[in-house]
């Protein structure tokens, strides 16, 4: 197998890992801090996407499509945190998952009614369109670019919450929400604001990968899923570990399933190969994430000590 190939797909898991952080991050923030399960977080991505889509369209420039994503589902966070999430922080969390998935069909339609039900290709940046040069191999600009400002936003995440007041705070939120609530910390604003954080994390993460995948309706379930399974495996409310456990996950999932298949036609025939190799590969994530489960139950890097 080409050692060219072998780095092109460890590039590809690395930007796959860092796409689903930006994800993750403010999903496991929500859930470490508010003690909230919103399925809703996907939805944040898609109406991210489309509105870098529409901006894109209106302005011609795809700068101003990801500002406008990042602002508009900011405010998109802001409001359905005020309106109603703020009545569900003492619920059940099986008042969460009904109130949250009934967010996930509100948003669908609403997406649907605005933007029709057609997929909509988002077009990169003509400069960034072709391939550069990067150790003997070809690999596409705008690839690198994505990994580039996945990279440069995880380490202003880190900085922000390792090294402010603000993340100070997040942090005792996320350790203790009683106690940090009796040391003073205004809970309702740090809600909203780390709530805002992690829509606009969404954002990023839709108008990045607007023009890699087809923005449509529904688009956020899938990747909601890898989201939790990342949250999982890194510990819940732990910033460090939803950037560890995205990585595994980015780069498990695309080795597995660009290597997987060839392995097993080497060692088994055609017919079973052809079948159990993207099978296997498949669940990889899934087996990662029990094997975690098993020996961490609290993930690799729990926020609770």
């Amino acid at each position: 197998m080409p050692s060219s190939l072998i780095a092109e797909q460890l590039l590809n898991g690395l930007q796959l890992g860092l796409m689903l952080f930006l994800l993750a991050a403010g999903l496991t923030l929500v859930f470490g801090i508010m003690d909230m399960i919103n399925l809703a977080h996907g939805s944040l991505y898609m109406i991210g996407a489309y509105l870098a889509a529409a901006v894109i369209e209106a302005s011609g420039s795809f700068l101003l499509g990801v500002v406008g994503a990042v602002v508009g589902t900011a405010l998109v966070g802001v409001v359905l945190e005020v309106a109603l999430l703020r009545r569900l922080y003492r619920r059940s969390h099986l008042s969460q998952v009904l109130a949250t998935f009934a967010v996930i069909l509100i948003a669908n339609e609403i997406v649907r009614m605005i933007w029709g039900s057609q997929p909509i290709l988002l077009n990169m940046p003509a400069a960034l369109s072709g391939p550069v040069e990067l150790g003997g191999i070809r690999y596409p600009a705008y690839r690198l670019v994505v990994i580039g400002a996945g990279l440069a936003i995880a380490l202003l995440l880190y900085l922000l919450v390792t090294r402010s007041r603000a993340g100070m705070w997040v942090r005792a939120g996320a350790s203790d929400r009683e106690m940090a609530e009796i040391m003073g910390v205004d809970t309702r604003i740090l809600f909203t604001v780390v709530f805002a954080i992690g829509a606009a994390l969404c954002a990023v993460a839709g108008a990045l990968l607007g023009p890699l995948l087809a923005v449509q309706v529904g688009m956020g379930e899938n990747i909601l899923i890898l989201a939790f399974v990342v949250i999982t495996i890194g510990g819940i409310g732990s910033i460090r570990g939803a950037l560890v456990g995205a990585l595994l996950v980015g780069l498990l999932d695309t080795t597995g399933r660009a290597f997987l298949p060839y392995l097993f036609r080497q060692l088994f025939p055609a017919v079973i190969a052809s079948e159990a190799g993207p099978a296997v590969a498949s669940m990889l994530i899934y087996m990662l994430m029990a094997a975690v489960l098993f020996f961490r139950p609290t993930g690799l890097f729990p926020a609770r000590g």
